[in-house]
Order: structure tokens, then sequence, then C-alpha cells
């Protein structure tokens, strides 16, 4: 049994790097429906309950300080790669279509709770709160979202197989529905976007040794200045020092990224490390307590989106939005930017540009659309 920490940190990193090696070098099927992301906290749930390492006041104190450090240097390193001009540029009509799907999500999120909400506990709304944060930007604004409302780790299990088994049942979905484009564009009187003219998004350079411990050293020194201010900053019922920290962290990022900073390589390969790393100190807090609320949590995250689809149609039919930017869009926000541009390439290549940065977007607003859903959501509970 694991009594100190460093023998845990090594077991965190270990068990964080595991799926990912099997999926790049097997690439299972299951990775396509459960991903690495959930694996890995489900086996270090695994490992917490099978008693592998104390809850020692040790290392209770590193998970806390980890959590508290890394959550808000992650946030720095992802906005690196999110460039307000290019997502300005892509004019009106798109950024319409990202502000209606944003919209019927928010919409969905409160009538599913309204639904459901009297088979929840007393703070049933956090998990849907959290997965609001998710599903529009990605798990790391997921993870912001939770540690900014206070939602216990047991329910991070239910929150992240609700995101991946939902996520995984709707992107068939929006695979499946491309060959109806024709028929769906005359009843939306919309012409195709398939022929749009679009920038290409500049090809990321490798990361270097040297990028890494900058990119390390630039995001923890960044992470430490944001809790201090955030310390010193007023808070209330749904504003807390760490939602300020997680905010000026976020506004840190997006200052970075149009500096020649942003030109720096490996920002990404950090922040997937440490997405990761983060979930797997997250899991080794918790136990399986939470799985039981599951299929609530599944059944609510299927209506969400069944009522987001509806919501989203609508809104096609009002502003004459095609099929294939509404589908875009609905995955950059409930996919995230590594599917969204595999879908945009399946419908139109020339509208892989517009997936990326639509789900770069997500990434931006996701944090603060969660603590909002959070806000109404809390408000319709008590």
């Amino acid at each position: 049994m694991i009594e100190s920490v460093w023998p845990y940190l090594a077991v965190m990193l270990l068990a964080a790097g595991f799926w990912p090696a099997i999926e790049r070098h097997f690439g299972w099927k299951v990775f396509e429906i459960l991903p690495p992301i959930v694996l890995t906290y489900l086996t270090v749930t695994a490992l917490s309950v099978g008693g592998l390492w104390t809850h020692s006041a040790e290392i209770q104190g590193a998970q806390e300080l980890l959590v508290k450090r890394l959550v808000p240097a992650l946030l720095f390193l992802l906005m690196i790669s999110c460039d307000l001009r290019a997502i300005l540029r892509l004019g009106p009509r798109v950024l319409g279509v990202f502000a209606c799907t944003s919209i019927s999500l928010f919409a969905a999120f409160v009538l599913a709770f309204l639904i459901f909400r009297h088979w929840m506990p007393g703070d049933g709304w956090k998990p849907l709160a959290s997965l609001s944060g998710s599903w529009v930007g990605g798990t790391a604004n997921m993870i912001a979202v939770k540690q900014a409302i206070g939602m216990s780790d047991t329910s991070l299990a239910t929150t992240l197989l609700t995101d991946a088994l939902c996520y995984s049942m709707w992107v068939v979905v929006l695979f499946s529905v491309a060959r109806l484009a024709p028929a769906f564009n005359r009843w939306a009187r919309a012409r195709s976007s398939a022929d749009m003219a679009v920038a290409e998004t500049a090809a990321r350079t490798p990361a270097t040794v040297d990028s890494v411990l900058l990119w390390l050293g630039l995001a923890i020194g960044v992470a430490a200045l944001a809790t201090v201010l955030g310390e010193r900053l007023p808070v209330g019922s749904m504003v807390s020092s760490t939602t300020w920290t997680i905010l000026i962290a976020t506004f840190a990022g997006l200052v970075a990224a149009h500096t020649p900073l942003a030109r720096l390589p490996g920002a990404q390969s950090v922040s997937s490390a440490m997405l990761i790393s983060v979930v797997a100190v997250l899991a080794s807090q918790s136990s399986f307590a939470g799985i039981a609320a599951a299929p609530l949590y599944l059944l609510c995250g299927v209506t969400v989106i069944a009522l987001h689809a509806v919501f989203l149609c609508g809104f096609a039919r009002l502003f004459h939005f095609d099929l294939y930017l509404c589908g875009i869009s609905s995955l950059a926000h409930i996919g995230g930017v590594a599917a969204t541009p595999v879908l945009a390439a399946t419908y139109s290549r020339s509208l892989v540009p517009v997936g990326i940065l639509l789900a770069l977007l997500g990434y931006i607003l996701g944090t603060g659309y969660g603590l909002v859903v959070a806000s109404v959501l809390s408000a319709l509970a008590s």
C-alpha cells in the first residue's frame, strides 16, 4: 500500500499514459465509445477503491495542491491555440449557427433538468452544469466548472460516462444524416455551405524539449499568479476564488494566444498530458459511489441532445442554416476539436477549418457557459 507522495505520483503518471499509449499502438474499437480519458478515470478509481494508496494527510495535501494549480495552468495552455481573429473572420452566418447551437443546448439543459429534477438529489444539478461546460468546450472545461461549483469527485465519474456515451451516439447520428442534406436544405430554404472558402489553419510545429519546459514554467507561473489574484477578488454565492482563478487563467491564455509567444511549439502536447494527469488525480480521490446515478444522467444526456436537435432544426428553418453547418456546429460543441474536423471532411473538405475554429471557440466559451448554466440550474433547484 502506498503511503507517501512520490510513489503515488508515479502511479498517477503511469495510469495517465497507459490508455493513450494503448490507443496509439493498437487503435481498438472500444476507444470509439470509451476514450482513453474515461478509461483512465475508471482505472484509477478502481485502484483507489482497491486500496492501492492510503488517503493520508500527505497524499490528500498533494491531491489538493495538484488540482488547484494544474486546472488553471491547463486552461491557460488550451487557450494558446485559440485565434480570435481567425474565428471572427468566419463571418456572421457561421457565428450565427454557433450562437444558435449554444442557445439550443442551454434551453435543452434547462428543460431536461426540469423534467428529471424530482429524481435527483439536492445537488443533482451540478453534474449537468459540469456536462454543459464540456458540451460547449471540452473535458478541461468540465473539470474547470466542477472545481468552480464544488462538485464532488464521485459525481465526475457519472459526468464523464454520460459525456462519452452520449457523444458516441450523437457522432453516429451526425455522420448518418449527411445524405439527407439536400432535402434538409430545401426544407430550411438554405444554400449549401459545401463550397465555403475558409483559410486553412496553420500546421503545428512538433514540440521540442526546451519548448515543453518553457510552457510548463509559464503555465504553472500563470496558475500561481491567477490563484493569488483570485483570492483577492470579491466572492458571492456562485463566484468563488476558484472561479476567479479559472477565469483569470483563461483570459491570460487568450491574451498570450495573440502574441509571438503563441508560435512557440508544444502547448498542445503539454496541455494534453496535463489534462489526462488532472483526470487521474481527480479519480484517485473518488470511488464508484457516483456510478449508481449513471442511468439517470445518461437518460438526461440523451434528452438534452434530442431537445437540442429539435431546437437547432427550428433555428435552421428560421435563419436558413444548412445541414452541414448545423452538424459541424453541433459536434464542435459536443465533440470538440478532435472529432469535428473529421465530420467536416466527410461533409466537405473546405469546411475542415470551420470545424476546427468553431471547436476552439467552444474551448474559449465553455467554462463561462457552464457557470451560467450552473447559476440557472441552482436557482431552479432551490
